[in-house]
């Protein structure tokens, strides 16, 4: 935290509207503030608007963890609800504003127009991409900032993104998600429980790059993503994504060869992208590992056959036509 000396005041604040209510602040505790900041100068001239950035969505930030420009969080909790304040800076406490800044406007523009990346090489060459930020780096200066507080969040009062849990509160996430997904599943909303499984697959997948693979913890977490990839699988074929089902599976068959439920998808999936030979193989497979399955399986495959033979029928008259 920036430390106040008494002969320099680093941060002045003047206050244009009091605002509603005293706030407590704590860390997790998510704020949502619009912006203005402009040079100290005599034109003061504007550096940035939240309101005119993209769809002028008010700022984020979640105290605690470790925004690049920390004075930020310094001179909100200075602040009241609905309060408006401008805040004088001093330019040691606001060396990285011409980063954030960057990262700000790029979140608005397409990636391929972006002007270049932020790399110390590249910011020696060609500073930032945009000139005004450019000179800031040259020239260092004190920044005014008009800060307007719209709301104040605790962490017990919204749903956290995962970037801001521990490794304890992902895992306890992930079977919450699975049973949304069940439900929203139930009721026939596919791509919705698709979106809960793909969620929770994304949490283990995290969780699963900080273990060594095929050790005991990785092997644990690869146990419990195979039942979400299935279920997300599952909703892909009802939406009739055959492709997102056939890569799936054959994930889920490469950790467990013997899993008789992503060869059934797998095989349904074959069917509706016309891969017929690899269909019949993989109910072949489906029957071997569960010969209980064989009445649903021959269903399937008579249909198939069924199929082909149509098409067959169709293609020989499509050819006996262009002849005649």
């Amino acid at each position: 935290m920036p430390k106040k000396n008494s002969d320099d005041h680093p941060i002045e604040k003047r206050t244009l509207y009091a605002g509603v209510k005293t706030v407590t602040f704590k860390e997790g505790t998510k704020v949502h503030f619009h912006f203005q900041t402009r040079l100290c100068n005599k034109e003061k001239t504007l550096l940035d608007d939240s309101r005119k950035m993209g769809p002028g969505k008010p700022m984020e930030l979640v105290l605690g963890k470790k925004f690049k420009l920390e004075v930020w969080e310094v001179i909100i909790q200075k602040m009241a609800l609905n309060e408006v304040a401008v805040f004088t800076v001093k330019k040691d406490l606001v060396l990285q504003y011409p980063f954030v800044s960057k990262t700000l406007r790029d979140v608005h523009v397409p990636r391929s127009e972006r002007r270049s990346h932020c790399c110390a090489m590249t910011v020696q060459t060609e500073g930032v991409g945009y000139n005004d930020l450019n000179d800031l780096l040259k020239n260092p200066q004190d920044l005014e900032f008009t800060i307007e507080l719209i709301k104040v969040e605790h962490p017990e009062d919204y749903e956290k993104d995962a970037w801001q849990m521990n490794e304890g509160e992902k895992l306890d996430l992930v079977p919450q998600l699975k049973e949304m997904g069940n439900k929203e599943y139930k009721e026939k909303n596919y791509q919705i429980a698709a979106d809960q499984y793909a969620k929770a697959i994304g949490i283990i997948e995290q969780l699963m790059i900080k273990e060594k693979p095929h050790e005991e913890e990785w092997n644990e977490l690869d146990k419990m993503k195979l039942p979400l990839l299935l279920n997300f699988a599952q909703c892909k074929l009802m939406e009739g994504d055959y492709y997102a089902v056939i890569e799936h599976c054959t994930t889920v068959i490469k950790s467990d060869p013997d899993k008789v439920k992503a060869y059934y998808r797998r095989a349904r999936a074959h069917v509706g992208a016309w891969n017929t030979r690899e269909a019949f193989e993989d109910f072949k497979k489906v029957i071997e590992l569960d010969p209980s399955l064989a009445a649903a399986v021959k269903k399937e495959t008579a249909a198939l056959e069924e199929q082909i033979k149509q098409k067959d029928s169709e293609d020989k008259e499509k050819l006996k036509n262009l002849f005649n």
